[in-house]
Parts: C-alpha cells; structure tokens; sequence
C-alpha cells in the first residue's frame, strides 16, 4: 500500500472515530467545519484525499490535532517518529514543503511542525478556531508572516507567537531559502 494509501485509510478511520467520539453527525461536522457532507462522506469511505486546508479545518471542528486526524497507529505514551514517518502535506515543484512532526492531545491538540519555503513561495490559512496559536522560530532565510492583512518579518533566529483566529500566510519573499519550526496548539472541542 502507498503512503497516500496509508493516509486516506487512516483519514478515514480516524475522521469516523473522532466525529462518534464527540457525537457530531456528518450534518454537523459539516456546519461546524465548513466542509461539506458529500466531501465528509467520502473522506469517511477512503474515496478521496482532502487538501490540507479541508483536512485542517476538520481537525479544527473535531478539536483534535492533525497529527492525530492522521495517525496511523495509536501507540504507546512515548512515540518517537523518523523521519521517514513524518507527514508531508504540501509541497511545491521548486521544492517548498511542510511536515508535520510530531502532536499530542493532551491538554488540548498541540503540534510541531518543520518548514521549508523556497524564494517567491508561500503558503496561505484559513482562521483557526479562537484560542489557536502558533509559534514559530526561523533558522534559515526571512520569513514575511502575513496575520489578518498585515505583513511581519521574521529573520533568523528570531521568534514569533501570534493567535491564529484571523487568515493568515507565510512567505518567502528573499532571495534564500526559508526554514523554520512551527507548534500549533488547538483548544480543545467544547
């Protein structure tokens, strides 16, 4: 089985877990996600892979963590992951991507994630639920954090934290490539 295999069966089985897990039904987790219930259903039956803003925004509803809307295994209290098990949920053909590390429930979904902008690309996101940050620290290059409309730089070494409630980007507009380390934490679903 393929790795894409492999992430639309657990998708699936992990979507339907979640979704009984908080009681919500395919109408509700429609409205709650802005997903419709067609794409649910699919997702659901392993039919079709989501983009990772379709995939983020039931997370969201859920009140779980990508990470855990996508594990494979439920596992042991300590999980150590390759980096042949990371999850790569995009990616450009001049060689930007991102992937998920590693993320946890406790205390609400938190998650860690690895960053690679190549110049002149960028990567946009829908609001998170309130209570949502991320923080981010730049290795490589500068990154152009763009929260709500407004633009901030970010260089190497430096850090930033912001709540992610309102649309918000990230973009490499230098000449070097953009590395950078994110955690994502999600309140939990009330």
């Amino acid at each position: 089985m393929s790795d894409l295999e492999h992430l639309s069966q657990s998708l699936a089985r992990n979507l339907k877990h979640w979704r009984g897990e908080r009681g919500f039904t395919l109408d509700t987790l429609a409205a709650r996600s802005g997903v419709s219930r067609g794409m649910i259903i699919q997702i659901e039956q392993a039919r079709t892979n989501p983009s990772v803003g379709t995939a983020v925004k039931l997370a969201d509803a859920l009140g779980v963590s990508i990470a855990t809307l996508l594990d494979r295994d439920h596992g042991p209290q300590v999980r150590v992951v390759a980096p042949g098990e990371r999850m790569r949920m995009w990616s450009t053909p001049t060689g930007s991507f991102n992937e998920l590390l590693v993320g946890t429930e406790l205390r609400g979904p938190v998650e860690l994630w690895s960053w690679r902008l190549e110049p002149g690309d960028g990567s946009s996101s829908d609001p998170h639920p309130d209570g949502t940050a991320e923080l981010i620290h730049v290795t490589e290059g500068v990154l152009t954090l763009i929260v709500d409309g407004e633009p901030h730089t970010v260089a190497a070494g430096c850090s930033a934290v912001f709540e992610a409630n309102a649309p918000h980007a990230y973009r490499n507009e230098g000449t070097e490539t953009l590395a950078m380390t994110m955690a994502v934490s999600v309140p939990p679903a009330r």
